[in-house]
């Protein structure tokens, strides 16, 4: 399997999602349990992945995976059950070994519900430091620009 990068999306470091909150994701005031940001942090980033090119499961076919090393979050509005929310993610910087992935979640009426930062490695499926350099340049390629 050949990582092929989006050509349209590569230099793009901003991706947009729209998601629907369920009920299910609520509390029993219709209020958003605050663990679902984190979630949809990774439904942002994921979607973006895959747009580039770069797809979780593809990495994965290639030795690759990318483990959550933090996560954080900054509630700032309440979000309720039906209400359609923005999440923007932006990919701030790249270490060679490390990227650093900002949020910002902006409900229907243009109001900022929460922000948020997380952090990835590259590692193989030993759990061990992986040179994506080395060993997927495409993913090496795509990210030095955030450097």
């Amino acid at each position: 399997m050949e990582i092929i990068i989006n050509s349209e999306n590569e230099m793009c470091g901003t991706h947009t999602y729209e998601h629907v909150v369920q009920y299910y994701e609520t509390d029993a005031m219709q209020i958003v349990h605050h663990s679902n940001y984190i979630r949809w942090m990774e439904e942002v980033r994921l979607d973006f992945l895959a747009k580039v090119g770069l797809a979780y499961d593809d990495m994965e076919a290639h030795g690759v995976i990318i483990p959550v090393l933090s996560a954080s979050c900054e509630y700032r509005q309440a979000t309720r059950y039906g209400e359609t929310v923005k999440i923007m993610a932006k990919i701030e910087r790249f270490d060679g070994l490390r990227f650093f992935v900002s949020y910002r979640i902006v409900g229907e009426d243009g109001t900022l519900r929460a922000t948020g930062n997380t952090s990835h490695c590259f590692l193989n499926k030993d759990m061990k430091p992986v040179n994506v350099r080395k060993a997927a340049p495409p993913i090496y390629e795509y990210f030095k620009k955030f450097k």
